[in-house]
């Protein structure tokens, strides 16, 4: 069934590229909502902005999003992420900047305070996007792949020619719980002399060894070190969990990647809902016990052991 969290949730902290001090508020939202931003900071024009895929506006840095009135949200791959991987579906994302709190830099704040709160049980099916038809994004050496299969599969490899960082490659399946003891904790990296230069542009003014780890020529500069050797690769797939749920709900399909970023994962889904023939939607559920009586879905997908989108559930 579908869910929203139990309560309100607030988080704070700075803006990854703003440096700007930001509020977040998770609300709880009915049944069909969807997952949207409310910038309450924006007054004079429309500024509810749907965290979908077809109202991405930019993936240089981040995945950003933006309505028709030119109102965008900046930085929300992370928040994403942990809403895919908690199994919210709905809710109203509240903010009074244009930018979401990059935390830590990973998920893990976002997921433990979702987990906190607890889920609403909703009363309609939990739709889930099923790929029929492998689909492709190739720009040189990168490419990514969305191909039919059991579960929700993510995999992604990197090759960096930095020495801390080299060949790495990481995967998981969403549905077994993975997210939060594998990835929720892998942080976002970036590289000394290119924050320099993206500050001089008035980028990156939030950034910190407090929040990214931080790379020179050579080492890593973090004093703490990495929380995983492959921390990297991790972080890589923990981006493309946030960056595919946009798509309007979890996927039954594996993704396979090689060197992905925020636009290619954009890419990944526009290629996808350019043909009809590529995926539809079927109802999702946790477990048998968790459809209803007289379910009548013609393709039902049923998910075992899904421990973290169970934990914490409320009936409505």
């Amino acid at each position: 069934m579908q869910h929203t969290v139990s309560r309100p949730i607030e988080l704070s902290g700075v803006g990854l590229h703003s440096g700007a001090e930001t509020v977040l508020r998770i609300l709880p939202a009915e049944t069909g909502v969807g997952l949207v931003f409310r910038r309450v900071d924006v007054t004079d024009r429309d500024n509810m902005v749907p965290a979908r895929w077809n109202a991405v506006v930019d993936t240089r840095l981040c995945t950003v999003v933006a309505n028709k009135a030119g109102v965008s949200v900046g930085t929300i791959e992370h928040l994403m992420a942990a809403l895919s991987a908690c199994g919210v579906d709905n809710a109203v994302l509240e903010l009074d900047a244009p930018e979401v709190p990059i935390m830590d830099g990973s998920a893990a704040p976002f997921v433990d305070a979702i987990q906190e709160a607890g889920l609403k049980t909703q009363t309609a099916p939990r739709r889930a996007i099923k790929i029929l038809r492998e689909v492709s994004v190739v720009d040189g050496d990168k490419i990514v792949t969305l191909k039919p299969g059991i579960g929700s599969r993510f995999q992604a490899g990197i090759d960096f020619s930095h020495p801390s960082i080299g060949q790495q490659s990481f995967a998981i399946e969403l549905f077994s719980g993975d997210f939060e003891s594998k990835i929720s904790d892998a942080r976002t990296f970036g590289f000394a002399h290119e924050a320099k230069a993206l500050r001089a542009m008035g980028l990156a003014l939030g950034g910190s060894m407090d929040n990214a780890i931080v790379l020179d020529e050579k080492t890593i500069m973090n004093p703490e070190g990495l929380r995983h050797h492959d921390e990297f690769a991790r972080h890589k797939v923990l981006d493309a969990v946030g960056d595919i749920y946009i798509a309007g709900g979890p996927m039954i399909g594996h993704y396979e990647a090689l060197k992905p970023g925020h636009n290619m994962n954009n890419r990944i889904l526009h290629q996808l809902f350019s043909d009809a023939g590529n995926w539809e939607w079927v109802d999702l559920y946790m477990d048998a016990s968790d459809m209803p009586a007289g379910q009548v879905s013609a393709d039902p997908v049923v998910v075992q052991g899904a421990a973290l989108q169970k934990s914490a559930v409320v009936a409505a």
